[in-house]
Formats: C-alpha cells, structure tokens, sequence
C-alpha cells in the first residue's frame, strides 16, 4: 500500500466520484439526481458519516456508516452501508484503512454494536469482514418495490 493513503470525511464536491463507485459496487446505473440529492441530504445528517480514501489526488475508496437508535438493542446501532475500494487498490489495506475509521466512529459514539450487510456472492468481501472482526450472525430477508 501506498504510504500516501489518507482517509479524510466527505465533501458535496466527492458526489461523482462515489454515485461513480457505487455504480460499479451495484452494477447498474443509478438516478444521478436523486442520489446526488440524497448525499447532499445525509452529508448533514449528524448521523451519516461518509469517508473517502485518497492516494494522494486520487480518491480510491470510500465507506459509509449509519448510525440510528433501536430498540431491540436498547441503544445506537451502527450499519456500514457501502464500502468500495478500486479494484487495484484492493488487498493493499485501503479496505482496512476505512473500516478503522467506522470503528472510530462507533467508538466515539458509543454505539452497541456495528454490523453490516454484504450480498451472498460477494465471498471475499465476508472473509474480509470477518478478518476485521465482524461475525455473521443473521440472515437479512429483502423484499423490493418499485
């Protein structure tokens, strides 16, 4: 890895650059409007943390963390959301860089626990999870409308 890998929290100007990630995470094309207003949107929710990962001028990964109150777990939960690194990028501790800086976020804010959802084919993804000290302890059931 690069000794000029720095991971800093996102900006409004960051939008293509991850609407262009999580593109490719998703592998379809989303709506660039409603994303973009969605990011905007939860780049001021105190709740939403985004993080970008750079190379120096190069962005080269980003994750996101929600955080929200549940009851069955009697206080603040954490969800990484998205996390992707560039595919030349991978293996080379970009990965670990962004999920460090979750756990800081989980760790400053107390939450109970972080977990974090990841698509059944995506097998390397599970062990990296579980590397960094996730454990896969539910199934998550999806029922899509629209």
């Amino acid at each position: 890895m690069s000794a000029t890998i720095n991971i800093q929290g996102a900006v409004e100007s960051d939008v293509i650059t991850v609407y262009d990630f999580l593109c490719e995470l998703e592998e379809e094309k989303l709506d660039f409007n409603a994303f973009q207003k969605i990011f905007n949107r939860n780049l001021k929710n105190p709740d939403c943390h985004y993080f970008m990962a750079f190379d120096e001028a190069k962005c080269v990964g980003y994750a996101s963390v929600h955080a929200q109150w549940l009851l069955h777990h009697c206080g603040k939960v954490g969800e990484i959301q998205e996390m992707f690194v560039v595919d030349n990028y991978r293996s080379k501790g970009v990965g670990s860089l962004l999920i460090q800086e979750l756990m800081k976020v989980a760790e400053r804010e107390n939450f109970k626990i972080l977990e974090v959802t990841a698509n059944k084919k995506r097998v390397d993804t599970h062990r990296f999870y579980e590397r960094k000290g996730l454990e896969p302890t539910h199934l998550k059931f999806v029922k899509k409308y629209g």
